[in-house]
């Protein structure tokens, strides 16, 4: 099973965007963080932004959403390009219809929920996404700690998945650190999203490689 390493350039330099992202091409995937200030307390990119980040990344984008209303626009950034666009369970109005308006666009389509947000709802409708990203932290900041207390939803998830032999994407999101990720991928995550444990310290193409190491020595088969 892959390992997939998305870093968040929600620790990037704003400033100095082009350069922070060029400096993860050894990644898989540049994880963007779009936040409102209505679903969660924080505002950075919009479409924008969005779109010219498609436009100078090296790899393919991995957008996050933590909107209100993602069921209105949330299209709009699979048709900018992103290979991957998530969205919450708690915002969409029909998750379903959404998931498969992206799929159509030609985008992944994922769904995450918050640390309190219970999976069991969404687990027979696991073949209508392509990722569910399981929030190892309260949406809307970097720099939080990674609640542990979350891993019996990745269980479920893998082995919902396992028994169906779907291809669904396990993620995890906040304070993933070469710790913290051999924990989630103890319990099933295969694609893993980390912002400080890549930018603050040291090379980011080192601490990539390391958190990949990490993760493939404790990945469930």
């Amino acid at each position: 099973m892959p390992v997939r390493i998305n870093p968040s350039i929600l620790s990037a330099d704003f400033v100095n965007l082009e350069h922070d992202i060029a400096r993860i091409a050894t990644a898989d995937l540049v994880h963007v963080d779009v936040m409102d200030n209505h679903f969660v307390p924080n505002l950075t990119f919009g479409p924008q932004m969005v779109g010219r980040i498609q436009a100078v990344s090296p790899i393919p984008l991995d957008v996050h959403l933590m909107i209100d209303d993602p069921d209105r626009w949330a299209p709009g950034y699979a048709e900018l390009g992103a290979f991957s666009v998530t969205f919450h369970a708690e915002a969409a109005a029909d998750a379903v219809g959404l998931a498969r308006k992206l799929r159509e666009i030609g985008a992944r389509a994922g769904i995450a929920v918050k640390p309190g947000t219970p999976i069991g709802p969404y687990l027979e409708l696991l073949p209508e996404f392509d990722q569910v990203l399981v929030m190892t932290v309260e949406p809307g900041f970097g720099g939080q700690s990674f609640i542990e207390a979350v891993m019996p939803k990745l269980e479920a998830l893998s082995d919902v998945v396992k028994r169906l032999g779907l291809d669904v994407w396990l993620q995890v999101d906040g304070g993933v650190d070469e710790r913290t990720i051999a924990i989630a991928a103890e319990a099933g995550a295969d694609t893993f999203v980390a912002g400080s444990s890549v930018y603050n310290t040291g090379d980011p193409t080192e601490n990539i490689a390391a958190l990949r190491a990490a993760a493939g020595r404790h990945l469930l088969g």
